[in-house]
């Protein structure tokens, strides 16, 4: 099926990206040509905009509408400065991986306070770095790391705020990559183990527990497993609760996808009511609620735009060969996924329509962005990559000495640069020849 937009008619937005949309025969971002940004700053090129932001976390808001809740924005999704200011800006909260990542917390103006730590192998300089900068919560992983972050929080003369995370044994139906609530994840605690291990948290001089936290997987297209993982969480809030140790707050994730290739996610409030009812239901509605949505408040905000450098026919493929590669779009190699690719101008009638793979610049077979693609492009044209914003420059790298896109924040039709263009003297900033 062919992705030619028309030349005619009135503005025609792109399915699942009400602020992506063709006016006429040009490809806008909210009120801005896309073919002038390029024009203006190059490709690659990464464009996000801020109203798609807003309204997405804005079906978070109207589902905890009246709810002792916390939003905390999962950064690892894109951590670029400028979107994390957009959601300071808002009141969110963040869910962070690392000690850089709470170092750009604080520089684009994060509340502290409003800080989840999460992570596997937090280092005892990453906590003792969040624990003096005065973060909200540890969500701790393992036994192990209860014992490491009581000791640094003692010798600090603090006590460290801490929820468990719970690995509930759930199928989130999802890529096997991105899956983290099985029993073969690396994640959380195993749900049969939990109670022994807050008791021994509840022990530990240097933590005062808070809160339980739960984390299934990533690009979840079906409100089923979040209702079963909450029925399997509240459990152990009763259990944990009766043993006389009590939780403040349950932290239920993130992890819900949105809609790359006809995916059907439900909304962020029609979820959130489910579950909402189902938190009543049990009788846990006046706990306070924490979520960490990432890719849902982001990835349809961004587009990558890219130029087309070559077309190479050939006997089994016709490969269409880009500008952008698997150092800027490393989701399509990584994960086999699926990212919609469109023009930037409506076909001009120059070009036939052929199916593409459309792959980049770099030495690698598993350098591609979309396979068997129906384009109708020739060198200098520009297209599109739709659903750019979430784990696309936030995993980007220097592969063969590549540089990092620009990225542009559009807010109407103002348009502002949050980054640079990366360049080879950039990369090569901190390395040293030495004497041969």
């Amino acid at each position: 099926m062919s992705q030619q937009p028309s030349a005619a008619g009135a503005a025609q937005a792109l399915p699942g990206h009400p602020f992506v949309a063709y006016h006429g025969a040009e490809l806008q971002v909210e009120n801005v040509r896309l073919s002038q940004l390029a024009a203006d700053h190059g490709t690659p090129l990464f464009v996000y905009s801020k109203s798609a932001m807003l309204t997405a976390l804005a079906a978070y808001q109207r589902g905890f509408a009246g709810r002792h809740a916390q939003i905390c924005y999962a950064m690892k999704a894109n951590s670029s400065l400028g979107v994390l200011q957009v959601f300071a800006t808002a009141g969110c909260g963040f869910d962070i991986v690392s000690g850089g990542e709470l170092e750009r917390v604080l520089a684009a103006g994060g509340d502290a306070a409003k800080i989840i730590f999460s992570g596997v192998g937090k280092t005892r300089a990453e906590m003792r770095l969040a624990l003096n900068a005065g973060i909200g919560c540890f969500n701790v992983e393992s036994e192990a790391e209860l014992d490491v972050l009581s000791q640094v929080a003692e010798s600090l003369g603090l006590r460290a705020p801490i929820s468990i995370r719970v690995n509930p044994n759930v199928d989130p139906k999802t890529h096997p990559y991105i899956s983290t609530g099985l029993k073969d994840n690396k994640f959380g605690v195993a749900h049969e183990d939990t109670l022994r291990i807050y008791q021994h948290a509840a022990s530990l001089k240097g933590l005062q527990v808070v809160g339980i936290d739960c984390h299934i997987g990533s690009q979840i297209t079906d409100a089923t497993p979040y209702l079963d993982a909450m029925d399997r969480v509240l459990d152990l809030v009763a259990s944990i609760e009766a043993s006389g140790i009590s939780l403040a707050h349950i932290d239920f994730g993130g992890g819900l996808g949105i809609n790359y290739n006809n995916d059907t996610p439900p909304a962020a409030d029609a979820l959130w009511a489910q579950l909402l009812r189902k938190l009543d239901e049990r009788g846990f509605g006046q706990k306070k609620l924490m979520i960490e949505p990432g890719r849902s408040l982001v990835g349809n905000a961004g587009v990558c735009v890219t130029e087309v450098l070559y077309v190479k026919p050939g006997e089994q493929k016709n490969f269409c060969i880009i500008d952008a590669a698997m150092n800027d779009l490393p989701r399509p190699a990584m994960y086999q996924a699926f990212h919609a690719i469109v023009p930037l101008l409506a076909k001009s009638g120059d070009a036939p329509e052929v199916r593409y793979d459309v792959v980049g610049p770099i030495c690698e077979s598993g350098d591609w962005i979309g396979r068997d693609r129906t384009l109708a492009v020739k060198a200098g044209d520009q297209l599109a990559v739709l659903s750019a914003g979430a784990y696309c420059m936030s995993m980007s790298s220097n592969y063969n000495t590549r540089g990092r896109a620009v990225e542009l924040l559009v807010d109407g039709a103002k348009v502002h640069v949050i980054r640079e263009r990366e360049s080879a003297a950039d990369q090569m900033r901190l390395e040293r020849l030495v004497a041969i």
